[in-house]
């Protein structure tokens, strides 16, 4: 298993990401839910309120799908719609007191997956991957200062290529 790419950070951070989303949609399916779902369900904890289009945003789907996700789960009694205060086209989502036990099991879980990742990965470790990710999003979000410690762009491909 010791090939160039096993060493490339892109490669490394793209299969770990895959394999991260294999595992939990063994996990969610065993449950009879999908990993779609419980993003959903975990976004709206966070963020109780959100219009579809907002959470379409946040999980990065079209609102099509966010709207028979939801579809979905209002019928089995997870979430409801709520008209918005101010606009009339938008519907709130809010999760519902049977969304209470799945966000417990959801939550015991990821705990279970992130252990697995993070086995044998020293607690210092985790701390820098966490900061340097962190650190990631924020340039690739375009955030004033992203600019900071990068490479010139041809250098950056050459690097990586």
């Amino acid at each position: 298993m010791d090939h160039e790419f096993d060493k490339d950070l892109l490669f490394l951070m793209h299969d770990v990401a895959r394999l991260i989303r294999v595992e939990a949609d063994k996990q969610a399916r065993v449950h009879g839910m999908t990993r779609a779902q419980w993003a959903l369900m975990l976004r709206l904890e966070r963020n109780p309120g959100l219009s579809q289009k907002e959470l379409a945003d946040l999980l990065e789907v079209e609102p099509i799908s966010v709207a028979r996700l939801v579809d979905r789960m209002e019928s089995s009694g997870l979430i409801e719609r709520r008209p918005d205060a101010q606009d009339r086209r938008i519907w709130r989502l809010h999760l519902l007191p049977a969304a209470t036990a799945l966000l417990e099991n959801i939550y015991h879980l990821r705990q279970g997956l992130r252990n697995l990742l993070m086995a044998g990965v020293p607690a210092d470790t985790e701390a820098h991957m966490v900061e340097g990710l962190r650190r990631m999003k924020i340039n690739l979000l375009g955030a004033p200062n992203s600019n900071e410690n990068q490479a010139a762009p041809a250098q950056t491909i050459r690097e990586t290529a």
